[in-house]
């Protein structure tokens, strides 16, 4: 065929020439029109730089120590110094290499996708640049769209025009999410390696710059491999950059993963956390509160705190082990259960010397138990119990005690042996106890423990059980009588007495005869509070206690003179601090103030401040109630040579038990019993049992307070 004249390949030449252009033309308009239509309803990039990443919202305590968090995602922001050098040529070497010089998109590396896409019939492979990923985690879903594409590149180029490269890799390393609840670098180093970012070794940085691409599917907790693969081609695509040399890489590759899990550790004051954030959720709404990255300034006293939580624990192992050993164990083998799956709720968190804890007996012998106190596979969960640990059971030999796969309650210790920790056998019999102490002039709440494990129950007995107070209400019956103008040196007889049918007695069953009303107070004896009450009438002892702050409605009969009424802890305490306040209830509260991450103060607390009582009646009471301490039913407190007031409290069949108890500065409650309202035993009153948690609370209470005394106390108080 001959060729064609010189004139029509011309032609044909503009013609394809024009062509193109056209289609070029088109495919230009197509894309500016698709830009246009799906930047219209895209964030203005100017709202970038007042972005603030969920944080996470810390509360401190009196004295600005952290003793919580509240978040939705863990996250700890830090500058670009914060992101160790190593880190940031690892993730740019695997995500985006070209970052330091594009401007926002890769081209080549779309069109390849593009290419890759079309031949392989679906969306295999990303394009995505750091700049693209950070667009679409901070303003777009993960939708795999061709809307989504668009708009993240114009996101990325709207970012790169208005922010530092610097910046961007910043906003980037603290947004993205690495696994486990993790989000930035920082917080993914702190947990999987127990270090900040900025001091990462070249492994630890290739494995955290592996996960961006899949949490779940690259993580060394779930899916180790996996990870171990990942972080190695990290590796290599690092050496490939030049980077890092060859040696060095092959000796990285050849290393392990190197975890150093962060162990999560209890919340030292689990049940006051709960009603702080109640409180804040209420007055501040969730979000607010779990992503704002707020400063909670509590009332919280951390040291008081610990003391409460041992005082607690003790005091209910030492009633355990007065009660007797049951021998009634949950055993995980008879449920069907193997002794490697078995994990006990309590093992959620890491415990040490010092904790009780549930532990699952995996060998028994004549003289000696194994157990662990977690997984098999976290180190030091074994530990090792002797004779001399559980001689108090009664029981001589180990394997006639407990057998593999009983559940046991122990104390850990801090002493070694063979390897493994060592534990005295305690016992769990679903006894509960809690405390709550609070500061007389300011209301703050310095301490508080609602129940034993709350591991096993998040149920704050402290506020939330109304519980019979026994004896504890006789101060509000006395109150109401010296308003009507009984004095402590007046005469009561202590003697058989119907009210109508009604015969009250005493719990020792027994008649004193006459007595002063000082003395009748400090024993708690029954018939003189219930004279008393019918003198003054029931209904106006009732309308006082409410006055002192108690909510509950009391049916107005005379046993509720005895503490037949139920009250929760939380009101008895701040009721009980009217006395050493001279009469004035300040309500108790857990929060000084609430802070934005700007530090700016949002909120403050002013306590309510009331006066319930008259001073002169509240000195008078006060006669009474050290009188308690002195010589009474509390007599025990006078041990600590330090002024003190208060009342104990038990009910029928022993199924609470009480003690309300003051110094001059600080007003503390202590109840224990049973959920199930079960009998704690025979002469397990509140002063055989709550007493001993009050008194080893209040021993750190008033340390360093020995010159303290008692609004019109004329002399120093004792010596000590």
């Amino acid at each position: 065929m001959p060729p064609l004249p010189e004139k029509r390949r011309r032609k044909l030449a503009g013609r394809s020439v024009l062509a193109a252009l056209l289609v070029l033309a088109a495919a230009t308009g197509s894309l500016a029109g698709l830009t246009l239509v799906y930047s219209v309803d895209l964030p203005q990039i100017q709202e970038l730089e007042h972005y603030r990443p969920s944080t996470i919202t810390n509360l401190y305590d009196c004295k600005g120590r952290v003793i919580g968090s509240f978040s939705l995602q863990r996250r700890f922001v830090v500058g670009y110094d914060g992101f160790a050098p190593v880190l940031r040529e690892a993730v740019i070497s695997i995500e985006d290499k070209n970052f330091e010089s594009h401007w926002g998109i890769n081209v080549f590396r779309v069109a390849g996708a593009a290419w890759h896409d079309i031949r392989s019939h679906g969306r295999a492979q990303g394009a995505s640049t750091l700049t693209m990923q950070l667009a679409r985690d901070l303003f777009l879903s993960s939708d795999r769209t061709l809307k989504r594409k668009i708009q993240e590149a114009y996101l990325a180029i709207q970012i790169e025009r208005a922010f530092t490269k610097e910046q961007i890799f910043t906003l980037y390393g603290n947004q993205i999410y690495l696994g486990s609840g993790m989000y930035g670098f920082e917080a993914a180093s702190e947990y999987y390696f127990s270090k900040h970012a900025k001091d990462l070794t070249l492994t630890e940085a290739a494995l955290l710059a592996g996960l961006p691409k899949g949490p779940v599917a690259y993580s060394p907790i779930l899916n180790p491999e996996r990870a171990l693969g990942r972080r190695n081609l990290v590796l290599s695509e690092m050496e490939a950059d030049g980077k890092i040399a060859r040696d060095e890489a092959e000796k990285a590759r050849a290393l392990p993963l190197g975890l150093h899990l962060a162990q999560p550790v209890g919340a030292v004051a689990p049940w006051f956390q709960d009603e702080v954030r109640r409180e804040l959720d209420d007055r501040f709404g969730p979000d607010e509160v779990h992503e704002d990255g707020l400063r909670i300034d509590t009332t919280l006293d951390l040291d008081l705190q610990k003391t409460a939580n041992r005082a607690v624990a003790d005091g209910l192992a030492a009633y355990e082990r007065h009660r007797g050993w049951t021998g009634k164990l949950e055993n995980v083998l008879a449920a069907g259960q193997t002794l490697d799956a078995y994990r006990h709720p309590d093992w959620a968190v890491v415990s040490g010397p010092g904790d009780y804890v549930h532990a699952l007996v995996v060998r028994a012998l004549p003289l000696e138990i194994e157990a662990r106190i977690g997984p098999a596979d976290r180190p030091g969960s074994a530990i090792v119990l002797l004779p001399a640990d559980w001689q108090w059971t009664g029981v001589r030999e180990g394997d006639a005690l407990v057998k593999p796969g009983d559940v046991i309650y122990v104390h850990l210790s801090a002493t070694m042996e063979s390897g493994m920790g060592r534990a005295t056998l305690e016992q769990d019999s679903g006894a509960e106890g809690a405390l709550l102490a609070m500061d007389n002039a300011s209301g703050d709440v310095l301490a508080m423990v609602g129940g034993r494990d709350y591991a096993l129950s998040v149920f704050n007995r402290a506020t939330q059980a109304e519980r019979q107070v026994g004896s504890s209400f006789k101060p509000y019956v006395y109150t109401a009588a010296i308003e009507d103008g009984v004095k402590p040196t007046d005469i009561i007889i202590d003697g058989p007495v119907n009210f109508g049918g009604y015969v009250p007695h005493d719990y020792e069953n027994n008649y004193k005869g006459a007595m002063t009303v000082a003395d009748a107070f400090a024993d708690s004896r029954n018939i003189p509070a219930l004279k008393l009450a019918a003198r003054v009438g029931i209904r106006k002892v009732i309308d006082l206690a409410h006055r002192f702050g108690v909510t509950e409605d009391i049916p107005p009969y005379l046993p509720v003179a005895l503490g037949a009424s139920e009250i929760t802890l939380e009101e008895q305490v701040a009721a009980y601090a009217v006395f050493p306040n001279d009469g004035i209830r300040v309500a108790p509260h857990l929060i000084r103030k609430v802070a934005n991450a700007d530090g700016i103060v949002l909120w403050q607390d002013a306590p309510a401040v009331q006066e319930v009582i008259g001073q002169q009646t509240a000195r008078t009471m006060m006669t009474l109630l050290r009188g308690v301490t002195k010589h009474g039913t509390a007599a025990a407190a006078a041990q600590m040579n330090h002024p003190f007031g208060g009342k104990t409290g038990t009910t029928s069949n022993f199924t609470d038990a009480w003690f309300i108890g003051f110094s001059p500065s600080v007003t503390c409650g202590v109840w224990v019993g049973y959920d199930n309202r079960q009998s704690l035993g025979e002469k397990q009153t509140g002063a055989a049992v709550a007493l001993p948690v009050w008194t080893s609370f209040m021993r750190a209470a008033i340390a360093g307070k020995d010159d303290e005394q008692f609004p019109g106390d004329d002399e120093p108080s004792v010596p000590r």
